[in-house]
């Protein structure tokens, strides 16, 4: 009996997943599409919350997070899950980008869907037997594919489905993935409350818990996902570029695009603003707890483990509303303003930070947190409508795609410097706010390269555009 492969992309198959399934009919509402993005990125956006695993990994043996075991993880070690995650995340966006365009949103949201929860699962497995090797696998690797799959599937559908607001389409699509640790947070510390008497600190019951939910909560994003027909235009849309010389008329090719300087401009730019926020969110539980902690604070006041995790929530929640504001807003001050916003306001707000920590005052040292990673969502979500701007949108998905291993770097990079610096600190005898301030000094400098960067861009040069006309299709290059 035949059966059909669920990457099989043969004009032959007739799966549910197939992309001729999903086209939507005339007069379909857009605005239906972005609750399917949002499931999707809210589910893998968890990864933004993995911080609240660090300090459990890290005494499994011990069972005491403030006295680890000879043989328990290091910070480091555990650490590079996340790098490794965020790795796999770019590359694999890169490398099935044009594959998503041809197949369809929904096969690849299935892709991701599995990859995700599978991630958990294997991951759940390097917890139990304590290997590390495992747990890069499961969590690192084949989350991150997961990741890489599910991130660029709604983003591009749902440019396709808003060409008139692409700031504003961005940011929908995007804006679940910086809200997923909401979510992810206080569900990983109450699941790890409630099996803690089963298993070291409840992680591999949390970690099999976790993985069926997301891969379950993955499917309403799969089945109701919907792409416009080919050559679909919202009524009465006319491409303009007023008010924005860096807004183009004509189309770059994937492979034209990394030829200009334009793009790796914009890799800078992505690369410096995804590492300075990265560095503080892959941290961020374990960060808040040191600085303000009972030794500081007085007994009884420090910050907990559970306040820590609502810090991480918050952040989340910052994060998402972040990606909205700032790629809509970006709809009306034009992407290299909007970035020149993100970067100087950000080196003055990183290099107040330490400050902050040193005088003990919690409730700013919140609040510019908070702002600080609403900008660095803002980038994020800003990035995909620049590059429209620039190459247009013949293959602007695998332009994307390939923008994104600015992130698989930072995704090393940002905790590499983190970990180094705060390590470097602790040997030297610094404790608290003064273990981190040259963390938050080294992320000010970067954001003064991206501004750097974000300020040479220019208008693609003619030469670099397609000749003649090319076709734009709704679901694929």
């Amino acid at each position: 009996m035949a059966t059909t492969s669920l990457l099989d992309t043969s004009p032959a198959s007739t799966s549910f997943l197939d992309r001729s399934r999903t086209i939507a009919g005339p007069g379909y509402n857009r605005w239906l599409v972005p609750p399917a993005a949002l499931a999707i990125h809210l589910a893998i956006g968890q990864a933004y919350a993995f911080s609240v695993f660090n300090k459990p990994l890290g005494s499994l043996i011990s069972g005491d997070p403030n006295a680890p075991a000879p043989t328990d993880w290091t910070p480091g070690q555990i650490g590079w899950t996340f790098s490794i995650a965020i790795v796999l995340l770019g590359l694999s966006a890169a490398v099935f980008g044009k594959w998503l365009e041809r197949v369809g949103p929904r096969k690849a949201m299935m892709a991701a869907s599995l990859c995700f929860g599978g991630g958990f699962l294997i991951g759940s497995l390097g917890v139990h037997l304590h290997s590390l090797a495992l747990l890069y696998f499961g969590y690192g690797f084949v989350g991150g594919i997961g990741l890489g799959i599910g991130y660029i599937s709604p983003v591009s559908t749902l440019i396709k489905w808003f060409p008139d607001r692409k700031g504003v389409a961005t940011g929908m699509a995007i804006m679940g993935f910086g809200g997923g640790a909401m979510i992810g947070s206080p569900l990983a510390v109450a699941l790890m409350n409630h099996f803690k008497d089963s298993a070291p600190q409840g992680v591999t019951p949390t970690f099999i818990v976790m993985g069926i939910i997301y891969l379950l909560f993955m499917q309403f994003g799969v089945w109701t996902i919907r792409v416009p027909a080919d050559n679909w235009a919202p009524k009465g849309y006319v491409p303009s570029t007023e008010h924005n010389a860096l807004i183009t008329t004509g189309n770059v090719s994937a492979d034209n695009a990394i030829k200009t300087p334009q793009f790796w401009l914009l890799w800078v730019v992505l690369l410096t603003n995804v590492t300075a926020g990265i560095g503080v969110l892959e941290t961020a539980s374990p960060l808040i707890q040191e600085t303000f902690s009972d030794k500081f604070m007085g007994s009884g006041r420090g910050v907990t483990a559970a306040a820590a995790a609502g810090f991480v929530g918050l952040l989340s929640l910052f994060n998402l509303l972040g990606r909205f504001f700032w790629s809509s807003a970006s709809d009306k001050l034009g992407r290299k303003v909007a970035y020149a916003i993100y970067f100087g306001l950000g080196i003055l707000l990183y290099a107040l930070i330490p400050t902050l920590g040193h005088n003990l005052q919690l409730t700013l040292y919140v609040v510019v947190a908070c702002v600080i990673i609403s900008m660095y969502g803002g980038g994020f979500a800003t990035a995909p409508a620049y590059l429209s701007d620039l190459f247009g949108k013949y293959q602007v998905g695998a332009i994307h795609g390939r923008l994104l291993t600015a992130w698989s770097t930072a995704g090393v990079l940002g905790p590499l410097i983190v970990h180094n610096l705060h390590e470097s600190a602790v040997q030297k005898g610094l404790t608290g706010a003064a273990a981190y301030q040259n963390v938050f000094y080294t992320m000010a400098g970067l954001l003064a390269v991206g501004l750097l960067a974000d300020l040479l861009v220019r208008p693609v040069a003619d030469r670099y555009y397609e000749k003649g006309p090319v076709t734009i299709e709704a679901g694929g290059h």
